[in-house]
């Protein structure tokens, strides 16, 4: 199943928008690479597993995010659009005729709800991986680096220290 991710980096210049491009592109599984860099998002479409191009992205970004894990959406023909209405405008009026047009009405409704419903629920492999995704995410929390202070005493502080004058 193909699958449209979407994340979130922090990069500045064209250099970086190469180097993240070509990381991207060396993982197999990949149709397509876009780069947003006002909203400094990357779009990512094709057969790949989101933990592991996350991780390959934080070797180089690590605040690097992941926004959006889905489905990638189907693209309609206008022809077959076009072609549908009129067979359902058939259709409609046959309902018409028989007198049962209320009752057709009803049930296409609830249909389209009940589409709706379904779509609106999330795959479940993809909450999954979001979920192993969070809980990696949290163990792996870059830590900033800690600063030590070191205090060089001078020779004038130091009542021990020998000078040769």
């Amino acid at each position: 199943m193909m699958r449209k991710i979407v994340l979130k980096l922090d990069l500045h210049d064209d250099k970086a928008k190469q180097k993240a491009l070509k990381t991207v592109a060396s993982l197999p599984g990949i149709d397509s690479v876009s780069m947003d860099m006002k909203a400094r998002q990357l779009v990512v479409i094709g057969l790949v597993d989101p933990v592991d191009l996350v991780s390959k992205l934080r070797k180089f970004w690590p605040t690097t995010e992941m926004i959006t894990v889905g489905p990638l959406p189907e693209k309609k023909d206008p022809k077959k659009e076009e072609g549908g209405k009129q067979e359902e405008g058939k259709k409609e009026e046959g309902k018409k005729e028989e007198g049962k047009g209320e009752e057709g009405k009803k049930e296409e409704g609830k249909k389209e709800e009940s589409k709706k419903e379904e779509e609106k629920k999330p795959d479940p492999v993809i909450m999954e991986l979001l979920k192993a995704y969070k809980q990696m995410q949290q163990y792996n929390q870059v830590q900033p680096m800690p600063r030590y202070y070191y205090h060089a005493p001078s020779i004038e502080e130091n009542p021990n220290a020998c000078t040769i004058v």
